[in-house]
C-alpha cells in the first residue's frame, strides 16, 4: 500500500517540475521575442540598422578589446549600427562560452550573454581600461597589475584604471570625466586602437540601449579634443 500510493506522488512531483521548466522556457522565449520588438522600434526610431542573426565578424574585428576576448563560439547577435549623433556606432548583444570540469569528469558548458557598445574612434589609441575596484582587481593588483592613480580620492577609490600610457589616463580621466563617472559608477570602459566601448554584465532593455548609446556619446564628448588633431 505505501508503495502503491508513493508512485503517484513521484508522479505528481515529476509532472510538477517539468510544468515548471517548460513554463520557464516559454515565458523566456516570449520575453526575448517582446524584447528584440522593442529593440527593432528602437533601431527604427534612431535611423539605425538592426540585425537579429548571429555575427561572428564584430567578435573577430574586434577581439583585441578584452571583453570580447573571452571564452569559444564567440558572437554578436541584436546589432544596431550606423550613425548616431555624428558617430559611427555599433550596439548589440554578445555571446560566449565556457567550459568546466566537474569531480566526475563530465565536461559542462555555460553560456554568457551581455550588451555591448562601441563608438568608432578617428585616431589610434594605446589600451585604457576603467572599472569598478572590486575584488578581482585588487587579487590582480597583487600580481603585478597596478591601477592608476589621481588626485581623485573617491575617483581612485571607485574606479580601477589601467594603460600602458599614463599620460593618455590622465588625459582621458580629466576633472569633468571623473565626475561624469562618479555619477555613473556602473560604466565599464575600454579603449583601444580605434574603438572606445562600453560594457555591461547583462543584456539591456531598449530603453537602456538608448541611454547608453547617449552616455556613449558623452564619454566621446568628454574626451579632450586635443587628443583628434585634424589633418588639413
Amino acid at each position: 500500500m505505501l508503495l502503491s500510493a508513493a508512485i503517484p506522488v513521484g508522479l505528481f512531483l515529476v509532472a510538477g517540475f517539468v510544468f515548471l521548466v517548460v513554463a520557464g522556457s516559454v515565458y523566456s522565449y516570449f520575453a526575448a521575442e517582446k524584447r528584440r520588438e522593442g529593440l527593432i522600434d528602437l533601431a527604427r526610431r534612431l535611423g539605425l540598422t538592426f540585425s537579429a542573426e548571429p555575427d561572428y565578424g564584430i567578435a573577430d574585428r574586434y577581439e583585441f578589446l578584452k571583453q570580447l576576448a573571452q571564452g569559444e563560439n564567440r558572437y554578436a547577435f541584436n546589432v544596431f549600427s550606423g550613425e548616431y549623433q555624428g558617430h559611427d556606432v555599433l550596439a548589440f548583444d554578445y555571446h560566449y562560452e565556457t567550459t568546466s570540469t566537474d569531480q566526475k569528469g563530465v565536461r559542462h558548458t555555460s553560456h554568457h550573454h551581455f550588451s555591448f557598445f562601441i563608438l568608432e574612434l578617428p585616431v589610434f589609441f594605446p589600451d585604457l581600461t576603467i572599472r569598478r575596484e572590486n575584488f578581482f582587481t585588487k587579487i590582480a593588483e597583487v600580481f603585478g597589475y597596478q591601477d592608476i592613480g589621481f588626485e581623485s580620492a573617491e575617483f581612485t577609490k571607485t574606479f580601477c584604471v589601467r594603460s600602458v600610457d599614463k599620460k593618455f589616463a590622465y588625459d582621458v580621466c580629466n576633472p569633468q570625466m571623473m565626475e561624469y563617472l562618479l555619477a555613473n559608477r556602473d560604466l565599464s570602459i575600454e579603449i583601444e586602437n580605434q574603438a572606445l566601448a562600453l560594457a555591461f554584465d547583462s543584456c539591456l532593455s531598449p530603453q537602456e540601449f538608448e541611454l547608453n548609446l547617449n552616455r556613449l556619446v558623452r564619454v566621446r564628448a568628454l574626451m579632450p579634443e586635443y587628443l583628434f588633431p585634424r589633418t588639413a
